[in-house]
């Protein structure tokens, strides 16, 4: 077997080594279009294929869309927030200025898409928009169409996402995402082929497309994975392959049965194992946990429990779990997860991958991205042996009575209310959530945005102000009581 942990470290590529046959046939044709093509995009390419030092910040304005690590994800980020009759007054102004672009500068588009996503982000405006979405996605689309900057183009990107998840509808997805689909295909620039790709899951998740349409999508990013960028003419390109990653997992959280489609995207997200960028390497680890996790699914009502099930469930969770008495072979209805069907015909090789991850080491990975691999493949390499186990921080056995035990992964996200995060699909529906809006997906939940309040059912817990550190487990009829509440 090769050495999988030293292939990781001195890999010369910045994601697998599918492409590496390629390579030779490709160079010349890269380096023409590299000639032709803007030197930002040339400049883009080359920092992105190298770890950041430990002091670097990997975080950037309002045009960022990567998500953090599991441990990080939620470390120290805080954003400004508009009063809502402040926002609400600025929006007004602001659509006129967005959609009349006569005597419009470039830099002043750039200024205006910067505060239209300011408060869309902070604020559930569905009301400010109604009845200007048609005009406000045409002047996004001129944005996007003529590139006439970088940065304009990527806020306008985002701006049709953030209209997406404030919006009903499918008005956002029939209208864009053959455009933003072509604009991650065809565009010059490498950031903007991120952005388009992050736009396309977004429009393609909150916009209500069909389930014919979702698969289309997913395939498309499969493409993107599987062809380590050169499916769009960004090869190597980590940021684009993260960005197809992140987005396949978000949508994939929408499907009900993956069988079809689980052992080939397990096979070319194990490709990507082998990249050197940690956050493609964490992207599709998260992605292999979460088809493991849909390989199971809830004990239907009258339905036995297979004889060879039982022999599979391990000890129940046992540690510390504030939040909850749900064990982890159990979904939130308290119904026994069954499995289904093989996620992946060598599960073995998985683990041995994984684990590999989970354990790395060398001088050639910075701190931060040795903590984030271990961590998050510590909670993966947990998901793959018992799919029934979501994320969690960590797994140790008792010596004694040989239970798992670990902390669990919750969410502080207001004073002292929690969200559990029990389940991949739960945590990668969050992460998209959070590269779209940001902090200020906690006030759309609290305002009522149907979109934010549809792709995280309520899952919201306070604590006891008593000091026990035990939450107060809402039953389902409560929980359907406090949806009706937020919805209004």
């Amino acid at each position: 077997m090769h050495d999988l942990r030293r292939q990781a470290l001195e890999s010369k590529k910045t994601v697998s080594r599918k492409q590496q046959s390629r390579d030779a046939s490709r160079a010349s044709s890269r380096a023409q279009s590299a000639q032709n093509s803007p030197q930002s995009s040339r400049n883009a390419s080359r920092n992105v294929s190298r770890h950041p030092s430990d002091d670097e910040d990997t975080q950037s304005d309002t045009t960022a869309w990567s998500s953090a690590s599991l441990d990080d994800f939620f470390a120290g980020e805080t954003e400004e927030e508009t009063p809502l009759e402040q926002a609400q007054i600025e929006l007004k102004d602001l659509i006129t200025e967005i959609t009349d672009r006569k005597r419009s500068s470039v830099q002043g588009r750039e200024i205006a898409l910067g505060t239209y996503i300011r408060i869309l982000s902070s604020h559930n405006m569905e009301e400010g928009i109604d009845g200007h979405v048609n005009d406000l996605l045409a002047a996004f689309a001129k944005s996007i169409k003529l590139e006439s900057s970088e940065k304009e183009t990527t806020l306008a990107l985002k701006a049709v996402a953030l209209t997406a998840v404030t919006t009903s509808g499918d008005t956002v997805y029939d209208l864009m995402q053959s455009l933003v689909r072509r604009t991650a295909t065809d565009s010059t620039s490498l950031p903007v082929k991120a952005a388009a790709i992050h736009c396309l899951g977004a429009i393609s998740f909150f916009s209500g497309v069909d389930d014919e349409g979702l698969l289309e999508q997913m395939t498309f990013l499969l493409e993107i994975i599987s062809s380590d960028g050169h499916y769009i003419d960004a090869p190597d390109d980590a940021a684009a392959v993260t960005a197809a990653l992140e987005e396949w997992g978000f949508l994939a959280t929408e499907v009900d049965d993956l069988e079809a489609d689980s052992a080939d995207a397990i096979e070319a997200f194990t490709d990507q194992l082998e990249s050197s960028d940690a956050g493609v390497q964490i992207a599709a680890g998260e992605n292999i946990a979460l088809c493991y996790e849909k390989s199971y699914s809830p004990q239907r009502e009258g339905e036995s429990l297979p004889d060879d099930d039982e022999d599979e469930i391990e000890d129940n969770f046992t540690g510390e779990e504030p939040y909850s008495t749900i064990s982890d072979d159990e979904d939130d209805d308290g119904a026994r997860l069954i499995k289904r069907y093989d996620a992946y015909h060598n599960t073995r090789h998985i683990m041995n991958v994984v684990d590999s991850l989970a354990h790395v080491s060398g001088r050639h990975i910075n701190r931060k991205s040795k903590r984030s691999l271990h961590s998050n493949f510590s909670s993966i390499l947990n998901t793959i042996e018992n799919p029934r186990r979501g994320p969690q921080y960590s797994k140790a056995i008792d010596s004694e009575t040989h239970q798992h035990y670990g902390s669990r992964k919750t969410v502080k996200i207001q004073d002292n209310t929690y969200m559990r995060l029990d389940r991949w699909w739960k945590w990668l529906r969050l992460a998209g959530l959070r590269r779209v809006l940001g902090g200020g997906f906690v006030l759309h939940y609290f305002e009522g945005n149907r979109a934010v309040l549809d792709c995280l059912p309520v899952m919201v817990t306070q604590f006891n102000s008593g000091g026990s550190g035990r939450a107060n487990k809402p039953s389902r009829k409560g929980r359907r009581r406090k949806a009706t509440e937020l919805l209004g």
